[in-house]
This record gives C-alpha cells, structure tokens and sequence, in this order.
C-alpha cells in the first residue's frame, strides 16, 4: 500500500517548514524569514507510531499586492486539497486569527479531507495558552498549541494526525493491476500519451475515482490485462503562477509516485532532458519505484543511424544516477511504439517482485570478492560474510559484514553491478542495507 501523503499549509512566517523540518529531523526546508523563501526539495518521509507517511512541506505564499493575496490563498490551499491525504493548518498565535486564515479554512473545511489546526508558537504556556482558543473561530476544530522550534505539542499534533489515515483497501483492489504513473514537466504529452493508449485500445473498463485523493485514475485493458494509469497532467498555467508552478509540479509528482509500481517519465524530444525532468526522476528514484524514460515527440527530430545512440547517451550522462532506467522512443502522435510500452512496463513489474535464492547470492557475492578484494583501511581489511534478500519493491538486500564502516558505497555499487550482470533488473532500482554480524535488525 503506498504512504499517506501529509500536507502543511498556512500564510507565510507561521512555522511551516521550521515544523516539517522538526519532523524530519534535518533542515530540508530553507527557513528564513522572508515569505516565499521555501524551495528545492519539500517532502520526506516521515514515521510516527510506526506509521510512514509523506510530509510535504507546501511553502509560503508571496503577494505581489494585497489584491491577490485571496488567489493566492486559494491555489496554496487548492495543491493541499488535491494532493494529501491529511492537511496541517498552520497558524500563528501570536499575529492571531486574521482574515487569510478565515479564507483559507473555509476552503479546507469544504474539501473533504481531515484538516488539524495547529496554533504555532505556543513557546510559553502561561503566557499564550489562553490565546489558542481564539482560534476555535475557524471552525476547522479542535485548535493543538505546537512550538515547532522548540518541539513542544508536535506529538499530540501527529496522533491526531495518524488517526486520520485512510484504510487500506485501495491496495487489496488493484493488487494485480500495475499501477503506472505518467509523469513528466508540463507540456510534454503527458495526457496525450494517456489519450493515444485508450483510443488504441478502445477498452476503457471503468473510471475510477482515487479513494484516498482528488485524482482520476484511469483503468486500461491491453492483452487481457488491466493497467491503472496515475495522469499528473493537473498542470495548467495560472496568471499569478511563477514559480509555484515547479512547486505545483513536484506536489502532483510525489502524489502520483507514491502510488504507483512503476513511473513512465515524459521527456520531450524537442527539449531533451532538464532540470526539471531530473529532479522529478529523482523523485521517483529515491521511492524505489521502477522506472521508465519515454522520450515523446520522437516524430519531429531529424534522424540518422546515429541520432538514437547519440540522444541515449545524452539521458544516460545527465540523468546518471538512473543506469537502470529503460529507455523508449515513442510518438503520442503517430501511436509509434505505443503497444511496446505496455511490454517494457510488464518488463519493470516483473523485476520489481523478482526475489533471488539465499544460496545463489552467496554464490554471486563470493565470486565478486574473488575478482575484486574488498578495501582496507589502516590495515584492516573488510570482510563481506553474507547477504540475503529480504524484501521487492524494490528488492532490498542486507550484506552482513566485519564493519560497516569499512563498506564504501563505491563497493556496494560493485556488488550491484554483479548482481545486475546476472539477473538483470532492468527499469527497477536496488536497495542495499549493510550490518554487522550479530547487529539487530
């Protein structure tokens, strides 16, 4: 089942990102006190009560003029509504309830999804408390005093917080159905890759709704088996929308990869590969979800016996941490290679649940220590003993070794590469784990 998705929204300089980085337990989250100073990365992944779940971390909200301060309010709520599952008002107690905050909880108590009111800035009880029931007059209920700088009330907060979960139902449903989420920058085919596939295969079986967000799924038949497409393609350029649009973009991102299996990236042919495609593949990447490149538009580029190769080696230079990936040429326009898509995903979804025996690992793992003496370091030398695997999705192995200290990451990668060499995993990422003898789990 994939994670719940939290979401923090609230007016700029209230104490979001200070919270998200006090539940994360590092500074991810720029904070300075200047609205709109949040950027680059804006989720993690977060464990409370032994319960995982996605904190994105929404962002301030700069004004250009008091005129759009209400539009502004609305799109920051509106990402918040579409893409979490449970939404963290946050207010500040000591600027009060003031008329954004109204604004805003009006929109969120009308959308359905579990909204907590934090009162942020409660760093002395006596002096403050008295002042958070002020904020009853939201109307979004019971109001939890935090101080996010100083850690106080933020587990109350998550209780409340985890209890809202959704069950997990939606998991047991689509249990044989791979789920593929299409994901890429605005404007590069997105929905009309989606579009191209159901009018090929003219074998919609249903719409469904997602149960845990605002999104529709869509249920696709190709050769007797149902695929259910995530579209992220919720992208449209808004007047007042600068660079909330990126922000908007790695939201729906998140959204959609968590819950999928598998996550076709759109990259345009006319652009090649940007920024803005890394940074959602690494997305992707570190949720360990399998991954496809599909360069779209490949109609439109001029081409010899050479362009292929040449434009691959591109992928592979700028998106290096994705050796793995499968890559596919394709024309939403044309249908060109559209029916291999559907081969490469079975390709990706196979590998993803593969599960090697103990006895052959050991094999492989001894025969890579043979060939390439692992490292020393001042005179000690590291000794792998034994490895086993112990989860999919994606296949995760533990390495018990001497000394965990002694395991640069240069060798894990060479054992990888062993193991790839054997048994392929094409389009999936693997996860290793390094512990030393006799270590706990």
């Amino acid at each position: 089942m994939s994670k719940p998705i939290v979401a923090v929204v609230g007016r700029p300089n209230v104490g979001k990102s200070t919270l998200f980085n006090a539940l994360c337990g590092s500074r991810i989250s720029i904070v300075k006190d200047t609205p709109g100073i949040t950027r680059d990365r804006i989720y993690a992944d977060v464990s409370w009560l032994d319960k995982d779940f996605t904190l994105i971390d929404t962002g301030g909200i700069e004004p250009d003029t008091s005129d759009v301060i209400l539009s502004q309010m609305r799109e920051q709520a509106q990402i918040a509504i579409d893409t979490a599952d449970v939404i963290i008002f946050m207010t500040d107690v000591k600027q009060g309830v003031i008329d954004s905050d109204f604004r805003v909880a009006d929109i969120l108590r009308r959308s359905r999804k579990p909204v907590l009111l934090a009162v942020n800035k409660v760093d002395d009880v006596k002096k403050y408390g008295n002042d958070v029931y002020e904020f009853y007059n939201l109307g979004i209920g019971e109001p939890y005093p935090i101080s996010a700088s100083n850690r106080m009330g933020i587990g109350d907060l998550l209780d409340a917080v985890v209890e809202n979960f959704p069950q997990g139902s939606e998991a047991e449903e689509e249990a044989d159905r791979p789920r593929v989420a299409i994901v890429g920058k605005p404007n590069v085919g997105k929905s009309s890759i989606i579009n191209k596939l159901l009018g090929e295969d003219r074998v919609i079986v249903s719409d469904i709704a997602g149960t845990t967000r605002d999104a529709v799924d869509t249920v696709v038949s190709h050769d007797d088996r149902e695929y259910v497409f995530i579209d992220t393609a919720g992208l449209r350029r808004k007047k007042n929308v600068k660079e909330d649009l990126e922000h908007y973009m790695v939201l729906r991102t998140v959204a959609a990869v968590e819950r999928a299996d598998v996550c076709v990236l759109i990259i345009d042919a006319n652009e090649g590969v940007t920024e803005q495609d890394a940074k959602i593949a690494g997305i992707a990447h570190d949720s360990g979800r399998g991954i496809i490149i599909a360069v779209n538009k490949w109609d439109a580029i001029e081409k010899n016996d050479k362009t292929v190769y040449e434009y691959e080696k591109k992928i592979r230079s700028t998106l290096s941490f994705l050796p793995y990936a499968e890559i596919i040429f394709i024309s939403a326009l044309t249908g060109q290679r559209m029916n291999r898509l559907f081969d490469m995903i079975d390709k990706v979804v196979e590998n993803q649940s593969l599960r090697i025996q103990t006895g052959v690992l050991n094999e492989i793992m001894t025969e890579a220590v043979a060939l390439n003496q692992p490292p020393t370091d001042k005179g000690k030398r590291l000794k792998l003993f034994y490895m086993t695997q112990v989860a999919v999705k994606p296949p995760t192995f533990v390495i018990f070794v001497n000394d965990k200290g002694l395991m640069h990451f240069s060798y894990t990668r060479y054992i990888e590469n062993q193991i790839r060499d054997t048994f392929g995993f094409s389009g999936t990422p693997l996860k290793f784990i390094i512990r030393e003898r006799g270590e706990d789990k």
